[in-house]
């Protein structure tokens, strides 16, 4: 569930908002997104996933949390880490390419006759 918006990495960029599937953010006079219907929140990872600035902290349990404070939040690498899990970002690796599976399909496909 959507837990955290760090209005100090915000860029106001709205992805968020455009990208969420549950209309869960509405924005704020200043331009930011503000978390307006958490309860409406999917968990779907969305929001983090398309955020440039790594500004949001989505918790992957379904209901709301005691999320600690922004700067523990970025002190434990949390902010935006889902998008760095899967690899979105400039810098970074794909996720597929440390998946298992998929360097598994990568090396049969080296193999004559696939």
């Amino acid at each position: 569930m959507i837990e955290l918006v760090s209005s100090a990495r915000c860029v106001s960029c709205s992805q968020c908002i455009n990208v969420c599937p549950t209309h869960v953010f509405d924005e704020s006079p200043q331009g930011l997104p503000i978390i307006a219907r958490q309860e409406d929140c999917q968990t779907c990872f969305m929001c983090e996933a398309y955020c440039p600035a790594d500004a949001l902290y989505v918790a992957p349990q379904e209901h709301p949390v005691q999320t600690p404070g922004e700067q523990e939040l970025s002190a434990l690498g949390l902010l935006g880490s889902y998008r760095q899990q899967v690899g979105w970002g400039r810098g970074r690796s794909p996720g597929a390419a440390n998946d298992t599976s998929y360097l598994m399909f990568k090396e049969m496909q080296k193999r004559p006759g696939h």
